[in-house]
C-alpha cells in the first residue's frame, strides 16, 4: 500500500536546536551615545522614560508562531518526506540465447519443404522455423552469428526479436564464404558470452557441413565454453550419407554437445528441423528475472511552499497594516 516515509529522518534532530539556544544567554550589544543639551525636551516629545542597561527586544506572538513554524518546515524539508507507492514489478530477459547458422554453399541444397509442400533450400528452413523461434522466445535476449570461412556477428544481443528476425531474413548463402569454420564460430560465442551478464547461456549451432579450417577445433573450443557455463546444441541439417566437404561430422557434433551439457540432434526435413527446436524449447524453458521497486515521489516542497506562503501573508498584513496606520495618521 502506499505510504509516506521520511528519506533523511535523523534531520528531525535538529528541531531541538532552538530549543538548545534560548539556553543561551540573550545577545547584548553595545552603542555609543552623544550628550545633547536638550535631551529633557526629547524624552518629553518621544513619550518615553530613560532607562540604563540592557534592552532585549521581545517577539509578538506571531512572529513567535512564524519563526516556529518555518523551523519545522525547513527541518521537514530537510528530511525529505517522500510518497512511496505500491511495488511495481517488471520482468526481463533471463536467458541469452545465441543461434550459429551455416552459410556454406551447400545450404543452397533444395531438400526440404515448408508445410505446405513448397520446396525450399535449407537456409529457408531454417530462417522459417528460427522466426517461429523468435516469436516463441519472448523473455529470452537472442543474438545472431553467421559463418562460413570465418564466423561473423550479425546481431548482438537483444530483446527486441523483430529486428533479429530482419537481420536472419537478409542473410543469403554464401555471404560468409564457402567452408564451414564451426570451431572458431564456438569461439566467438564465447568471446559475446564473456561480454553479457546472464548467467544462462545457450549456443544453438545449426550446420550442414564439417569443420574445414578453424583456428582452434570445434571439441577444443567447446570445452572452454563449458567453463564458462555454456550449454551447446547442436543440430546438423542434410543428408548424413553426404561425403567431401559437405559430409557431417556426427561425432564432433555429439561431441561438442556432450561436453557442453547440451544434445545433438539430426534434421533431415523441415519436421525434423521443428522438432529439434521444441526440444530444445523444452529442455531450456522459458526463464524470467523479476525485478520489483516502488515508484518514490519527493514532498519537500510542500513544506518548503507552506513556510514562504505564510511569511509572505505575515509580511503582507504587516504591510496592509503599516499602510492603514500611515494614512490614518494622515488623516489625522
Amino acid at each position: 500500500m502506499p505510504e509516506l516515509e521520511l528519506a533523511h529522518p535523523w534531520a528531525l534532530a535538529l528541531l531541538v536546536l532552538p530549543v538548545l539556544m534560548r539556553l543561551l544567554p540573550a545577545y547584548k550589544e553595545s552603542r555609543d551615545s552623544i550628550r545633547v543639551p536638550f535631551f529633557d525636551k526629547l524624552v518629553e516629545l518621544s513619550e518615553q522614560s530613560p532607562q540604563t542597561g540592557a534592552m532585549v527586544l521581545q517577539r509578538d506572538r506571531a512572529q513567535q508562531f512564524l519563526v516556529g513554524f518555518m523551523w519545522l518546515c525547513l527541518v521537514l524539508a530537510a528530511a525529505k518526506p517522500q510518497w512511496v507507492g505500491p511495488p511495481i514489478e517488471q520482468q526481463k530477459s533471463g536467458r541469452d540465447l545465441m543461434v550459429a547458422v551455416d552459410l556454406s554453399g551447400s545450404m543452397e541444397t533444395r531438400d526440404f519443404s515448408l508445410p505446405d509442400g513448397t520446396g525450399v533450400d535449407r537456409l529457408e528452413a531454417v530462417k522459417y522455423v528460427l522466426e517461429e523461434l523468435a516469436d516463441q522466445r519472448v523473455s529470452d535476449r537472442l543474438g545472431l552469428i553467421v559463418f562460413g570461412n570465418a564466423p561473423y556477428l550479425q546481431s548482438p544481443f537483444t530483446d527486441d526479436h523483430k529486428v533479429w528476425a530482419q537481420l536472419l531474413a537478409e542473410t543469403g548463402i554464401g555471404m560468409a564464404g564457402q567452408s564451414t569454420a564451426f570451431g572458431d564460430a564456438i569461439g566467438l560465442a564465447i568471446k559475446l558470452f564473456r561480454e553479457s551478464d546472464s548467467d544462462n547461456r545457450v549456443l544453438i549451432m545449426l550446420t550442414d557441413g564439417n569443420d574445414t579450417g578453424s583456428m582452434v577445433p570445434p571439441v577444443d573450443a567447446a570445452k572452454v565454453a563449458a567453463s564458462q557455463g555454456i550449454r551447446i546444441y547442436t543440430i546438423a541439417i542434410g543428408d548424413p550419407a553426404s561425403v567431401g566437404e559437405e559430409a557431417l561430422d556426427i561425432d564432433t557434433l555429439q561431441r561438442v554437445s556432450e561436453v557442453t551439457g547440451g544434445r545433438y540432434f539430426q534434421a533431415l526435413d523441415q519436421r525434423q528441423l521443428a522438432d529439434a527446436y521444441l526440444a530444445v524449447s523444452e529442455l531450456e524453458p522459458q526463464l524470467y528475472e523479476t525485478i520489483s521497486f516502488r515508484p518514490r515521489q519527493s514532498l519537500h516542497w510542500v513544506p518548503v511552499s507552506a513556510a514562504l506562503s505564510l511569511y509572505l501573508i505575515y509580511h503582507c498584513i504587516g504591510a496592509w497594516q503599516a499602510w492603514r496606520h500611515l494614512r490614518s495618521t494622515r488623516a489625522a
